[in-house]
């Protein structure tokens, strides 16, 4: 990353970025912070405004904010509740984050990547929020452990892959787009299905 970007890998990593941040905001910001930090995420110029994100305060709330989430997201139920909380909080920092990528000199585009990236995180927070309301439904713990585990090793492993590789940003995003999609669709229909047959048999 030691090259300038172009406007593909620019959108590609600002959509990467957002859409992941849907999943886990805070791990989101740590991981970059420690990036930085250790220099294993060398930013050209234009990307120096996510350098705040190295700074030990920032890095010291993220990774507190990230371990709580750790644990809370593992526990039925309140994992939605947390979800909720953070309907918000997410689609926010992920337009913050995307905010960060994009060349300050330009508003124009700072202000359509701020409301296309609280957009995407927005949708990817749907989307987990809706999968993780449908697996809370199974009555054994071990699928929401299973669940959760898998988003944050995903989560770790795309982000890496996505500053490592800026070419391949864009292909993750479209992936992550399609999948968050895919799965606020897929909760629709089988909390529908569910919260119907349940209608069914009180009405029986």
């Amino acid at each position: 990353m030691t090259e300038p970007l172009g406007i593909v890998e620019i959108l590609g990593l600002a959509g990467s970025l957002s859409l992941l941040a849907g999943w886990r905001l805070y791990l989101c910001v740590l991981a970059t912070g420690l990036a930085m930090r250790f220099d294993a995420l060398p930013l050209p110029e234009h990307l120096e405004g996510l350098r705040t994100l190295a700074n030990p305060w920032v890095m010291g709330v993220a990774g507190f904010a990230a371990l709580a989430e750790f644990f809370a997201d593992k526990i039925a139920w309140l994992d939605s509740v947390w979800d909720a909380i953070h309907t918000a909080v997410r689609p926010l920092g992920g337009a913050l984050l995307t905010l960060a990528i994009v060349d300050p000199a330009d508003p124009a585009t700072q202000a359509i990547a701020f409301i296309l990236g609280g957009g995407a995180t927005l949708i990817a927070h749907g989307g987990k929020a809706g999968a993780r309301a449908v697996v809370n439904t199974s009555p054994e713990p071990f699928s929401n452990v299973a669940v959760s585990a898998t988003e944050d090793v995903v989560t770790a492993g795309l982000l890496y892959l996505a500053y490592q590789y800026p070419v391949a940003a864009a292909a993750i995003a479209i992936v992550l787009l399609a999948l968050a999609v895919w799965l606020l669709l897929l909760a629709r229909h089988l909390l529908r299905r569910l919260f119907g047959r349940r209608r069914h048999t009180d009405a029986s």
